[in-house]
């Protein structure tokens, strides 16, 4: 089972829930400022914002919430912010993606850094794990969105790569660069969907033993901790018997 998606299930099930949903909204709402100023503050003429707004709102983040991120790009005394790609590797050699917005680079470079030397891990140079996974698009829709035969019609008309449907959802993949247009297509066919976002996705992956998975999700909590990172994704497997004994933890 793959593991960084199942432990994000198992934090949230752990009582985490609205500390994760605050710290959600405030990486949402600064994703959607630096888009905004970058690109300026139409939705319809800036795709990054576009794709940003789209994400906040899969996460159903309040309408007011995503209006005064936009508008705080306009102002002059906002921090700038750039956009950061940590790589390394975890224990028993898992690789690592870790990115971040930041208006501190050595601030939060030392953070990641320590992140991983305290849980068994190494930072490395940038390159050295993303050539283990794809830059892709992700749209995930719950199982009322429909049948696994119109959900695979809708995405293929809107111009996706590949559908998973199981009996939980349906998860839709597409290249990096479509992914807003992607989810404009399948909204219109399908309505607003649980989540938008571009991902990296494992195309190598390393089985890991129980130890290692603790070690792991620990790595991972403190780098989602860290209000400058946006996105943690690592490429191992956890057994669904290990899987039940940390969900029991």
């Amino acid at each position: 089972m793959a593991g960084h998606s199942q432990f994000k299930n198992i934090m949230h099930r752990k009582g985490r829930q609205d500390a994760v949903r605050s710290k959600l909204f405030a990486k949402l709402a600064r994703e959607i400022t630096v888009a905004a100023r970058l690109g300026g503050g139409d939705v319809d003429h800036n795709p990054r914002l576009r794709l940003a707004v789209r994400s906040a709102r899969a996460e159903s983040m309040p309408k007011d919430n995503i209006e005064r991120a936009i508008k705080k790009a306009d102002g002059g005394d906002t921090e700038s912010y750039d956009s950061i790609r940590y790589e390394g590797y975890g224990p028993s050699g898992v690789a690592v993606i870790v990115e971040a917005l930041t208006d501190n680079r050595n601030r939060t470079g030392s953070s990641v850094r320590a992140a991983f030397a305290k849980h068994g891990g190494n930072l490395g140079a940038t390159g050295s794990v993303a050539h283990m996974f794809a830059h892709v698009g992700e749209i995930v829709y719950g199982v009322s969105a429909g049948s696994e035969d119109k959900v695979f019609e809708a995405a293929i008309e809107a111009g996706a790569d590949d559908v998973q449907s199981t009996s939980s959802g349906h998860v839709i993949t597409c290249s990096f660069e479509s992914l807003a247009q992607v989810a404009s297509g399948l909204e219109e066919d399908l309505g607003q969907a649980e989540s938008v976002k571009p991902v990296w996705r494992p195309t190598l992956t390393t089985d890991v033993d129980e130890k290692a998975a603790e070690s792991l999700l620990k790595l991972i909590a403190t780098l989602e901790d860290d209000d400058d990172v946006q996105t943690v994704t690592a490429n191992f497997e956890v057994s669904d018997e290990i899987l039940s004994k940390l969900t029991a933890a």
